[in-house]
């Protein structure tokens, strides 16, 4: 599964509007997932500031780099080792996907519009696929 320029542009823009709300997308994303997958809370071991800070810098590396497949395969192949180490499972990421999606709602309200919504979801499942199969051989 590959984006469309547009689809890029998309994701680019719409994430511009999110980053100077960082803080609250991270604490929205993160209250999101663990009331849909709460066997995904003892997985973060960081101080969940931190770690909202540190999502918010790889979400925007990541959408940074979405033009340049081979600098974002590489780094998000490492970043799904790392993980699986940590303990993700391959069921884990559909619930990264509906708190993502719904914090991208929740930040955007107007903005959060189909075509955007299109765009993230099929952002998300492409580096998801190749997250999943860099740790468990499988997309």
């Amino acid at each position: 599964m590959s984006l469309t320029s547009q689809q890029i542009a998309t994701v680019q823009y719409s994430f511009r509007s999110v980053q100077p709300m960082s803080a609250t997308a991270a604490e929205l994303f993160y209250k999101r997932l663990f009331e849909i997958e709460p066997a995904t809370a003892p997985l973060f071991k960081r101080g969940m500031r931190e770690q909202g800070e540190h999502f918010m810098r790889v979400l925007a590396l990541a959408v940074g780099s979405l033009s340049n497949g081979p600098t974002l395969a590489y780094m998000v192949k490492q970043l799904g080792v790392r993980h699986a180490s940590y303990g993700v499972t391959a069921e884990h990421y559909d619930a990264v996907r509906r708190a993502l999606l719904w914090m991208l709602a929740a930040i955007l309200q107007d903005g959060y519009t189909e075509e955007v919504r299109e765009a993230w979801s099929t952002a998300y499942s492409m580096l998801a696929g190749i997250m999943k199969e860099a740790a468990w051989g499988e997309p």
